[in-house]
This record gives C-alpha cells, sequence and structure tokens, in this order.
C-alpha cells in the first residue's frame, strides 16, 4: 500500500467513523414526550424497528471501520509491508469493507422508508402520520439519516480504495495472475 493512500484511507475511515459514531447518537439518544389524549406518549427509535436495526448497523459499522483504522494506521506511519500475506488480507478487507457500505446502505434506506411512513401515514392501513405531532423527534431522525448517507459515501470511497489496494496486486497483462516480485 502507497503511503499516500494509507493516510488517505486512514482519513477516510476516520471520517466514517465519527459520523457512525453520530448516526448512532443521534437515533438513540433521540425521543420526544407529548401529551396525547388523556395520557403522555413518548416516542423513542425503539418504536420503528427499522431505527433500532438501522443502531445496530451502524455501530457494528463504526467498530468495524476503528479496527480497520488500527491496520491502516499501522501501514500508513510505520511504513510496514507484508507481501506474503497481503493477497489474502486485501480480499477480506475488499470483501468486508463492500459487505459494510451494502449493509449500512440497506439499513439506512430502510429507516427512511419508516420515517416517510411516519410522515405521511398510510391510510389504506389505517397508520397515522407522527411527525405531525413528534416533530424535534422526526427532524433529528431526518439528520441522523442524512449523516448516515454521507457514511454509506464515505464508506464507498473506503471500499474503491480497498478494491485498488487488491487488483493492484494483479498483473494487468494477464488474467488473475499475480504480480511477479522483483
Amino acid at each position: 500500500m502507497k503511503h499516500g493512500t494509507a493516510k488517505t484511507e486512514a482519513f477516510l475511515r476516520l471520517c466514517a467513523v465519527l459520523v457512525l459514531v453520530l448516526t448512532a447518537c443521534l437515533v438513540g439518544f433521540d425521543s420526544q414526550t407529548k401529551y396525547v389524549i388523556f395520557s403522555y406518549r413518548k416516542a423513542t427509535f425503539r418504536d420503528f424497528k427499522a431505527l433500532l436495526v438501522l443502531v445496530y448497523v451502524v455501530s457494528v459499522a463504526a467498530g468495524y471501520n476503528l479496527l480497520q483504522l488500527g491496520k491502516c494506521s499501522k501501514s500508513a506511519w510505520y511504513k510496514e509491508n507484508l507481501k506474503g500475506s497481503n493477497l489474502y488480507i486485501a480480499w477480506l478487507c475488499f470483501l468486508l469493507d463492500q459487505v459494510a457500505v451494502y449493509v449500512t446502505f440497506g439499513a439506512n434506506s430502510a429507516a427512511l422508508e419508516a420515517s416517510v411512513l411516519a410522515i405521511k401515514g398510510a391510510q389504506d392501513f389505517q397508520w397515522m402520520k407522527l411527525c405531525n405531532k413528534y416533530t424535534r423527534f422526526c427532524f433529528q431522525i431526518g439528520g441522523a439519516l442524512a449523516c448516515g448517507y454521507v457514511a454509506c459515501i464515505l464508506m464507498a470511497w473506503i471500499s474503491l480504495i480497498s478494491a485498488f489496494n487488491l487488483f493492484r496486486l494483479y498483473s494487468p497483462k494477464q488474467f488473475l495472475l499475480l504480480k511477479t516480485r522483483g
């Protein structure tokens, strides 16, 4: 891994970790209590299973990127080169980065769909609009979803760097033939 590529990957992973943690905190700590029909009702992220899944997924993705950040910082600042097992590590990192992006994007999109139902309701199913009662809760969830999509974009860039680090090990002249050491 080139020194500049490693630093860029480390910077992107750090940004992704911060945005993922921000997303988890915005969703996880969001609640609003309102007086509705002779009782107090509280809206939390646990009321929507998609938001609960989003908190778990972004937390795991942040943990994964934090672990990968340790690997990136080690190779970026100590200039360590692992040529022997580098191919297997590169494939594993590439596949795990892909999984992290896709699962985070899927969880964020599912939470967005649940949020749209909370905003618009569904008259056919007799689901009421919730955001006209819990406006602060809905605005904070909207900000968290925006942060989640920013994190997905950052992780997509990380995945591109991971793909570069993997496929630079192969020869450009023959399909899936490793470059010779010289």
